[in-house]
């Protein structure tokens, strides 16, 4: 630790995060197979809610309804050899389903084109995600087969983000998918290298409506009581779920004990939320806790902070871990004087339970901590699905029956919840809210810039463009000039910013709805542009693409006009 970096009070905070305490957390935790909504989970949650009673914290615990799949067994054999493995979170149910196997690679649009799907049951590398799973549906294939590592992943093969609706309840998947072990994988690889392959595979999973617990607490600050920080985390697990979601409920625990000894330094409040529904519902418990408090999230949530698979073993890798653009300087000096690590961030995708988008509220970290780049099938996965691909995510244990207490790094562990510490505490007793609205501003220049060379004329970009470097310079001007600017007055632009800027790049639907989990561009708003690549201008093709963009542009435009109307308002 550079304490050289810290003040006095920062050095005598982190000093009573303790490594004992957190591992007596965690385990009083990870005794609980805590599957979403199940009597086992709530006795999870019975656990923490005392932990912070204890410790003077006051908490609601409240139910809601969530859509949850629970994996029961699963079987399948291929050529008669039969294989173990495990199915996954909507997978549909089936007795010995039996067709051709063939072999569809990563499950890509790709794969997928060159294979004649319908009828038969795809082999795809891989872990069970959505995509993949849908591609093959549509396909008209009636089955997965993923093949996994040494390890099988528990996974959940819906793309919905959330519970389902109306609206899209159909799009659930209507097959079912299951996963092999890479012993398994390799003698499935040679028996379609060989000839003729034939599956039969029977899955169980139920899948039902269930009773959903949060637990929320706060600490209530006496300068501004009504905005807070919103530090949010999962309990439900795959299993026993030591590490993932353990570690992170015994860091946000221990934090907000400390935090609470401290309140009256708070300028603003801070609310934790324990949710369930991740793993076996994607996401359902953090995005029903913003559909039903969505306005209050809205005028008074200042920023976001989520906690997710802290202090594995050999998790040493802290430079690389989810921001926006506007929180990474919140994240950079805590990261370099408690690990003398160089942070760089990476954006946002679409996973974990990054369900405040909509609302407008900046987001920063998701995990932290991650392994070294690897080879395996889920560290390849986990890095495409999280970022810049550059670490390997959070072991090999990650979502699998191995996720015990022995995977956990108690000083690992403790280095993780001081950097989480830290970050609130300046998040919540700096006068300025560590918020950098021109950083976000150029993110958006930039983001229109790659645009502007993927579409090669086809449309006329240079409104947004001129807009978007408008608005960055103004908001450069303005941070330059934040000392002559009160801090209400600051941070009311810095909200007022927030509720255009991170829709705008966060966001591809309406804000009150949610995207699905799926990984895409850039401000995708303007995925559409992407078709442009694949049309000759001024041909049928083409315009079709160009009555949904120039839609897409004119959202664009009049988001950045917003924007900079606020930012001339306070210059």
């Amino acid at each position: 630790m550079q304490e050289a970096l810290l003040t006095i009070n920062e050095q005598e905070l982190v000093k009573q995060v303790s490594a004992d305490t957190l591992m007596e957390y965690d385990c009083g935790i990870a005794q609980y197979i805590r599957n979403s909504g199940t009597e086992e989970e709530l006795k999870a949650f019975k656990y923490i809610e005392k932990v912070l009673n204890d410790n003077g914290i006051e908490t609601i615990l409240t139910f809601s309804d969530g859509y949850i799949s629970l994996p029961i067994s699963a079987t399948v054999e291929v050529n008669g050899v039969s294989f173990e493995c495990l199915t996954h979170s909507m997978s549909t149910s089936v007795e010995n389903l039996s067709a051709e196997v063939i072999y569809a690679g990563k499950g890509k649009p790709n794969d997928m084109a060159n294979i004649a799907a319908k009828g038969k049951i795809l082999v795809i590398e891989g872990l069970a995600m959505g995509s993949p799973i849908k591609l093959a549906e549509n396909a008209g294939a009636v089955g997965c087969i993923f093949l996994n590592d040494e390890h099988i992943h528990n996974m959940i093969g819906s793309c919905i983000w959330g519970s389902p609706s109306v609206e899209d309840v159909d799009t659930l998947p209507k097959i079912p998918f299951l996963s092999v072990n890479s012993e398994s994988a390799a003698k499935i690889r040679a028996m379609l290298q060989a000839g003729q392959a034939k599956a039969s595979m029977t899955t169980v999973v139920e899948t039902k409506w269930r009773k959903l617990p949060t637990l929320e607490g706060n600490i209530v600050s006496s300068v501004e009581p009504d905005k807070y920080l919103l530090l949010s985390n999962h309990v439900d697990s795959w299993i026993y779920g030591a590490m993932d979601n353990g570690t992170a409920n015994a860091a946000l625990m221990h934090v907000v004990c400390i935090l609470n000894k401290m309140k009256d330094q708070l300028n603003r409040s801070l609310k934790i939320c324990f949710w369930s529904g991740h793993s076996h519902g994607r996401y359902a418990g953090s995005t029903y806790y913003c559909d039903a408090h969505y306005e209050d999230l809205y005028e008074n949530c200042c920023l976001h902070v989520n906690a997710d698979s802290l202090g594995g073993r050999g998790s040493d890798i802290l430079t690389e871990a989810n921001c926006m653009a506007e929180t990474k300087d919140l994240a950079v000096p805590v990261i370099k004087a408690i690990t003398g690590q160089d942070y760089n961030g990476s954006r946002y995708g679409r996973a974990g339970d990054q369900s405040f988008w909509g609302t407008g509220t900046p987001s920063l970290f998701m995990g932290l901590s991650e392994q070294p780049i690897g080879e395996g099938t889920a560290a390849k996965s986990f890095a495409e699905l999280m970022g810049n691909g550059k670490t390997g995510g959070f072991g090999w244990w990650w979502h699998s029956s191995e996720d015990t207490v022995d995977k956990i790094d108690p000083q690992a562990l403790a280095r993780d919840c001081k950097v989480y510490l830290l970050v609130l505490y300046r998040a919540l007793t700096e006068a300025y809210l560590p918020i950098n609205q021109a950083k976000a501003a150029r993110d958006i220049q930039i983001i229109i810039s790659k645009y502007e060379e993927k579409v090669a004329g086809k449309i006329n970009l240079d409104l947004i463009k001129a807009r978007a470097t408008q608005l960055a310079d103004a908001c450069e001007m303005l941070e330059q000039q934040k000392e002559n600017m009160t801090p209400k007055d600051y941070n009311s632009y810095v909200m007022e910013m927030s509720r255009v800027l991170v829709p705008l790049n966060y966001v591809e639907e309406s804000v009150f709805e949610h995207d699905k989990a799926v990984r895409g561009n850039d401000m995708p708003v303007l995925s559409v542009l992407d078709k442009y690549q694949d049309v000759e201008i001024d041909t049928d093709a083409w315009r079709l693409v160009n009555v949904v963009a120039v839609r897409r542009v004119n959202a664009v435009a009049f988001a950045l006009k917003q924007a900079i109307n606020i930012v001339k308002k306070y210059l």
